[in-house]
């Protein structure tokens, strides 16, 4: 396609970088293209994706801080007085808020580009973790002056972190789906997308470290005490307001109309793009040359060949129909519904889990005899620094045992001339995710057995193994997404399969409130002060049911993903290379 730069080579990369949208007007933050020759212009190129892979990396380890709730929501319950229901009410509209906007912000993501989801991630996180910080303060207020559970913190506390989880959505979306599609090529593609993945789970070890090792109440002895809540939440806001801000300027798709326009032939060379019917520009008598008619419009149609007056604005049509005709494919396609809700039974064990690993130890031993063995700050330390490994490692191994399409785009099931990227010993990502997610449930069957009650010295078998499980599954889960259906919609079509884990943890998290409310009526009364009404739980009664039943789920989840693979007209029946 020409550009109208073609007659002064210097300014091609900057007239070329125009980002094609349909929310709004090209912008050099969604896309730079590097296609101006020579070794200088590809340098450029090449340090410009480097500090955009490091930012995308920084990015994803503060979206992290939403890992840590584990860290101090015991003491929501201990030092505000909230109940179970009410500490995963506030859980739940967290995960809720971080999942549902998904799908819309891949949406934004992939038509506006990472940079503004970047400033927007700026603000709700700032503003929600300001807010929850006061509220806490607040709250420790209240309580010392009535001596009773005062809920008056508990609305606003939910709001706080519903701009706290739309907030991490954002920066992680727009994190990884820059580098998915500015690494999409090559043979280590999926390290690359798993960089920030890792990164965010990474985020989680890191801040829990610093809450409790840094930003932690100094006890009367002058030992070291819980997290200071107050200042970690001031710290969580000011640090991941200016990541948010620098991710503004330097979160970017690097040659997205490249993208765009291999995609575009790679759909012609399947068979599935008939150029002549769908790009058709048509000129007739009392028509200006160039001008689409109201079929056109209707098909979202015009010519590939960019011959028009208006050269950006047929990139940008370019760039909408084709995004618009992949979510369509990929929303048509029943695999994608079994992967989905595969998924959905899969990682909401492990979402639960994550929020309630604090009270879960908690339950563990009587309050009478006040065990030194083991701690929420620890736990949640190892369950982010094992599935930090874990992403890694299931990443390297779908870049290094995997098959893997020589195409970035959207697989579809037709033979094509171009070669494919084959290992020596091939194990298909499908059995990766499998693997992860027994791992997972062997970590929630180990617990529900009730094998760590009064053995809080085994309670790492259960959170490293749901954490490596939980890891792995989320990590092969978006190069799934990329390798099946293609990186140039990998926004929208991540973000409507990372939806379902919202409805996952609501699920669980309910369940599991009701057992440990249930338990907590029939445990001896706690000597904590709790102005009369028990709300702590003790003993196998308080978890046991609940995730047993998540175990099934996460078995009940393999199933459907298998079937997906495997099944009537699964992948490896349509010939997808995964």
């Amino acid at each position: 396609m020409p550009t109208p730069s073609s007659s002064d080579p210097s300014l091609a990369p900057l007239l070329r970088s125009a980002s094609s949208s349909t929310l709004g007007p090209p912008s050099s933050q969604a896309s730079i293209s590097d296609g101006a020759s020579g070794s200088k212009a590809r340098y450029r190129t090449r340090a410009l994706r480097i500090i955009v892979f490091v930012v995308s990396v920084i990015a994803a380890l503060g979206a992290g801080s939403i890992t840590v709730f584990s860290l101090y929501s015991h003491l929501f319950q201990s030092r505000l007085h909230y109940t179970q229901f009410q500490i995963n009410g506030i859980a739940s509209a967290m995960s809720i808020s971080m999942y549902i906007p998904v799908p819309a912000i891949g949406y934004m993501c992939d038509r506006v580009g990472p940079g503004p989801l970047s400033l927007m991630s700026a603000i709700l996180l700032g503003s929600g973790y300001g807010l929850a910080a006061g509220l806490y303060r607040k709250g420790l207020d209240e309580a010392d002056a009535v001596g009773d559970r005062s809920h008056t913190t508990f609305a606003p506390m939910v709001v706080a972190f519903v701009a706290i989880g739309v907030g991490t959505a954002s920066l992680y979306i727009g994190a990884i789906t820059t580098c998915a599609k500015n690494f999409g090529r090559g043979k280590y593609r999926s390290l690359m997308l798993v960089a920030p993945i890792a990164s965010f789970g990474l985020g989680g070890m890191v801040l829990s470290q610093i809450g409790s090792r840094v930003i932690y109440e100094t006890q009367p002895d002058g030992a070291r005490g819980d997290v200071n809540v107050f200042h970690f939440f001031l710290f969580l806001c000011i640090a991941l307001t200016a990541i948010g801000l620098v991710g503004t300027f330097f979160l970017r798709i690097v040659d997205e109309q490249d993208l765009i326009d291999e995609a575009v032939d790679e759909l012609e060379r399947s068979g599935l793009l008939d150029g002549s019917e769908i790009f058709r520009r048509r000129a007739g008598p009392g028509r200006d040359y160039g001008a689409l008619g109201a079929d056109d419009e209707d098909a979202g149609a015009l010519d590939p060949t960019g011959y028009g007056n208006d050269d950006s604005d047929d990139t940008r049509l370019k760039k909408a129909w084709l995004l618009n005709a992949e979510t369509s494919r990929f929303l048509t396609d029943h695999t994608m519904w079994l992967f989905a809700i595969g998924f959905w039974l899969i990682i909401g064990p492990g979402e639960t889990f994550i929020n309630n690993l604090g009270t879960v130890i908690g339950t563990l031993y009587s309050p009478s005899i006040q065990p030194k063995q083991t701690s929420a700050a620890t736990h949640v330390s190892i369950m982010a620094t094992v599935s930090t490994v874990a992403r890694l490692v299931v990443a390297s191994l779908s870049d290094l045992l995997s098959p893997s399409p020589h195409s970035q785009h959207i697989q579809t099931g037709i033979p094509s001339s171009l070669p494919l990227l084959r290992q020596r010993l091939s194990v298909s990502r499908i059995v990766l995710f499998v693997i992860s997610a027994v791992v997972l449930s062997v970590g929630t069957g180990f617990l529900a057995s009730g094998a760590v009650q009064e053995h809080g010295e085994r309670f790492w078998v259960v959170s490293s193994s749901i954490g490596a499980g939980y890891g792995a599954v989320f990590s092969l889960t978006p190069i799934i997404v990329t390798i099946i259906w293609g990186v140039e919609n990998f926004g929208t079509n991540f973000g409507i399969i990372a939806l379902t884990p919202a409805l996952g943890s609501t699920m669980w998290g309910l369940l599991y409130s009701a057992a440990y409310q249930a338990g907590a009526r029939d445990s001896p009364p706690s000597t904590i002060g709790t102005g009369g009404d028990d709300v702590f739980c003790f003993g196998k009664k308080c978890y046991s049911s609940p995730f047993w039943a998540m175990t099934v789920s996460v078995w009940i989840g393999i199933a459907m993903v298998l079937w997906a693979w495997k099944g009537r007209d699964g992948w490896s029946k349509r010939g997808i290379i995964i």
